[in-house]
């Protein structure tokens, strides 16, 4: 007796597998049509790959319950690749919160890209006034604190641009590199002064921004209300 005669309850699992292997490659067309537009051609194989191992899953799930999945193997695979598609896997759903996932992605209609490099730009485009300043609000906005409370970090960008706006441009360029770990002997001779100067120059910046920052504090406290 064949394969196909037999009630797909009472097919062992080597069976089962067989049985499955012979609708594989209409699951596999069924994928490969869906997702046709990934660009990708790993990312598209692996994505092809999940749906077979969903269908899989399920083939074996229904079969448990007495139905055979052989009866409509276009709508198994239409179902396994669309949940693909929405961010199921084989081992669970993606992250619908995780930037990373194409589940977060889908939801949220967003999608994560290379930041551009430097070999793309000009040295003037990158490093001139104007640049610099694009490529510093552009990083800025990469950065993701979790631990400064929200008011701390909205003093904070409010304040820095004001205080770096009484420097001057040398100060500026200088107290980028100082905030970038940049060290003493590479600053000096970037800046052609004596590393003694630079550490000068860190302690003088330093106690700028802390009177900068208090007389900020001292304007915007409002006054206690005489009784």
């Amino acid at each position: 007796m064949s394969i196909r005669s037999l009630p797909i309850s009472l097919l062992s699992l080597p069976q089962l597998q067989a049985a499955f292997l012979a609708i594989q490659p209409r699951i596999v067309r069924h994928a490969e049509v869906i997702f046709r537009g990934q660009r990708c051609q790993a990312r598209k194989d692996d994505l092809i790959a999940e749906t077979v191992a969903l269908a899989w899953a399920w083939f074996r799930r229904l079969a448990e319950r007495g139905k055979d999945a052989r009866q409509f193997p276009s709508v198994l695979a239409g179902y396994a690749a669309r949940a693909v598609k929405s961010g199921r896997r084989l081992t669970g759903q993606l992250k619908a919160k995780d930037a990373c996932s194409e589940r977060a992605q889908i939801l949220h209609g967003f999608k994560v890209e290379r930041l551009p490099t430097t070999t793309r730009h000009s040295f003037r485009e990158m490093y001139g006034t104007d640049g610099q300043q694009v490529l510093d609000v552009f990083e800025e906005r990469l950065h993701h604190n979790l631990q400064t409370p929200v008011d701390e970090q909205v003093a904070f960008r409010c304040d820095l641009p004001a205080w770096m706006s009484t420097r001057n441009r040398r100060d500026r360029r200088l107290i980028r590199d100082m905030a970038a770990n940049e060290r003493t002997l590479p600053l000096a001779r970037k800046y052609g002064i004596s590393p003694a100067r630079v550490s000068q120059l860190r302690r003088e910046f330093h106690d700028d921004w802390k009177r900068f920052t208090a007389g900020q504090a001292e304007v915007t406290t409002p006054r206690p209300m005489s009784a």
